[in-house]
């Protein structure tokens, strides 16, 4: 509990012994005049309720007077004119306890993600020539070079130069086992150095950290709503003009064309006005999402607002991409296969020479072959370099033309190859037009994989697809293996955006499809998508400007506990609309057919608010089994 609350608990406390006082004195002392009543309880009432009339009156003179604040003024002062003081003040009395017990209960929930996202160390040591400042994060520059000491949280993302230790990863990807680290090795910022002290060269200025980034992905989740949300707000600016429009016909009709009391329907109408605060749909919505979101960033799944939870929950199709996602990405060169009088070292060497400034998987499998094979290895430079998109790369060699790449590279070189069988990625290279050989490169399915695809398919109902640029051989051997429900290989980078917008006009009516890459080239595809995951892509940032939810690591099982969450969220998000809606319309009924009194009227308001908002926080926790 924080000062604030504890602060109106002890309000309250003070109310509550005031009007028990006032109660006793009116109890002893039944004959004075309704005048002395009322000043007797308008203390405990102005120390319960004058900030809320504080509020109204604010609402009133900014002409948005139609909340919660307003309702209990007027259903409270009204119940002052008609000589119901006591339940004046004890509906006010109820009233603010049902705040403070809901605003412990929001205060419990954000407190959790604050924590989550207070992750930031507020000073960091750097070497100067001086010997070691203190400065903020902000003030660290590429290049300097820091300490992180035993306990200590990591700034800014950097290399290791000095030192050895165990981080903690957990804040950014939810792993709780820590990562060994050394000299020459990276870390990540917000990790925990668990022991020893590092030396750090800051590789890139705050702004551009994993850490800023991810703070910035959720802080901002916020701003975009889900159409719950937004269905809530614009029904409460509907709701509450209606209810206070009821609320005076039910006092002035009956009594002035059916000679109905006045005192007994301006009391309904006054029960009718306390019923009517919207306030568990206005709090308790936004509250499951922002919960719904606080337990996806604690496990490294960081959600850009509660609108692509929303579309994540519809989703019937998830398509994935091949290459560091459903497999590891990390190649490794299976045969050499060099032309006669082509040596395999030579077929090596000038495969590398035109990958040299690729960054691409493939040309880094290539390289590191080369220089893991021969000691001392050096490469000619590469000039004229081309990467062909989809298909490999060029470059001159010696001054010579030298081409790495697929069959079709070959092909619009005029150099006829032949194509292999067996179902694994070929990198044909040629020379000024003479064909050397070809290497033949495989990739491993991740572990995870085919236990994520299976639980998208068996426990989720969502059908799994692979789009691929590969081969057919080699993807159809993939989705073999995983069980896919479909594969569309030999795609281009623009073909990728055909075959899911094919995907997309295909799919049932209300269903979404959601594209999961690696994030290095599948930004187009990310962007298309009803859901657009990127994987392990805090380093890329065309990655995170394109996709809806961002995986902190390469975890494959993050898809389909991404999907549980969303769920199990909008699941919440509904089941708390349809309990305050039927609670409300009952008592509402209640109150004006004259079966709810006012104390009776504000505990069901109260009560219904306060089980939204606890609904609301399970949220926060992470669901396992069956969504």
């Amino acid at each position: 509990m924080n000062s604030s609350n504890k602060k109106e608990l002890k309000q309250l406390a003070i109310g509550a012994v005031l009007f028990a006082a006032a109660f006793a004195a009116a109890k002893l002392f039944p004959s004075l005049p309704w005048y002395a009543v009322s000043l007797i309880y308008i203390v405990p009432y102005l120390v319960v309720g004058g900030e809320i009339l504080l509020e109204a009156a604010h609402g009133i003179a900014g002409r948005q007077f139609l909340d919660e604040n307003f309702l209990m003024s007027v259903a409270s002062l009204g119940a002052f004119a008609i000589g119901e003081q006591p339940e004046a003040v004890l509906v006010m009395l109820l009233y603010r306890l049902g705040e403070l017990l809901q605003s412990i209960a929001v205060g419990k929930s954000r407190d959790s993600v604050s924590a989550l996202i207070n992750i930031c160390p507020e000073s960091v040591e750097v070497e100067t020539e001086s010997g070691v400042t203190e400065v903020s994060p902000e003030e660290v520059h590429k290049g300097d070079i820091f300490i992180v000491r035993a306990g200590g949280r990591v700034p800014i993302d950097g290399t290791v130069i000095e030192g050895s230790s165990s981080v903690n990863t957990a804040a950014l990807t939810g792993e709780s086992l820590p990562v060994d680290v050394a000299a020459g090795d990276r870390v990540a910022s917000g990790s925990v150095n668990t022991s020893g002290v590092l030396r750090v060269r800051a590789d890139c200025e705050y702004e551009d950290s994993t850490l800023a980034r991810m703070l910035e992905l959720i802080e901002g989740a916020a701003a975009n709503k889900s159409k719950s949300e937004k269905f809530i707000t614009k029904f409460a600016r509907v709701y509450t003009p209606v209810v206070v429009g009821l609320a005076v016909l039910l006092a002035i009709v009956p009594p002035l064309f059916f000679g109905a009391d006045w005192k007994e329907h301006i009391y309904r109408a006054l029960n009718f006005l306390v019923i009517s605060c919207p306030c568990a749909l206005v709090i308790s919505v936004p509250l499951t999402f922002f919960g719904g979101i606080g337990a996806a960033s604690k496990n490294g799944i960081l959600v850009k607002g509660s609108n692509c939870f929303e579309a994540l929950n519809r989703c019937g199709t998830a398509v994935f991409d091949k290459t560091g996602t459903l497999t590891k990405g990390s190649f490794h060169i299976a045969r050499l296969v060099p032309e006669s009088g082509v040596s395999e070292a030579e077929l090596l060497k000038k495969a590398a020479a035109a990958e040299q400034l690729s960054a691409h998987p493939i040309s880094e499998c290539v390289m590191s072959a080369f220089y893991g094979g021969e000691s001392g290895a050096a490469l000619p430079k590469a000039e004229n370099y081309e990467e062909h998109a989809g298909f490999g790369v060029s470059a001159d060699i010696e001054g010579k033309r030298v081409r790495a790449g697929n069959a079709r590279l070959m092909a619009e070189a005029g150099i006829a190859v032949e194509v292999a069988d067996h179902a694994s990625t070929v990198i044909h290279v040629s020379e000024d037009g003479r064909y050397l050989g070809r290497l033949e490169i495989e990739d491993e399915v991740k572990e995870g994989s085919a236990c994520a695809v299976a639980e998208l398919k068996n426990d989720l109902g969502i059908k799994t697809v692979m789009l691929s640029g590969d081969r057919r051989a080699i993807a159809e051997r993939i989705a073999s293996q995983l069980e896919l429900d479909g594969v569309r290989a030999e795609l281009l980078p623009a073909d990728k955006v055909s075959a899911l917008e094919e995907l997309i006009a295909g799919a049932e009516k209300g269903r979404t499809v959601a594209y999961v890459g690696d994030g290095i080239n599948d930004a187009p595809v990310i962007a298309r998508a009803d859901v657009g995951f990127a994987m392990g892509a805090l380093g890329s940032d065309a990655a995170i400007e394109a996709a809806d939810i961002v995986l902190t690591d390469d975890d494959i099982l993050r898809v389909p506990l991404a999907v549980r969450i969303s769920k199990r969220t909008v699941r919440i998000a509904w089941q708390n609309i349809v309990f305050a809606l039927a609670v409300k319309l009952i008592v509402l009924l209640l109150g004006a057919l004259g079966y709810a009194e006012m104390w009776m009227a504000i505990i069901a308001d109260v009560g219904v608010c306060l089980a939204a908002v606890l609904n609301a926080m399970r949220a926060m926790r992470i669901p396992r089994g069956r969504a």
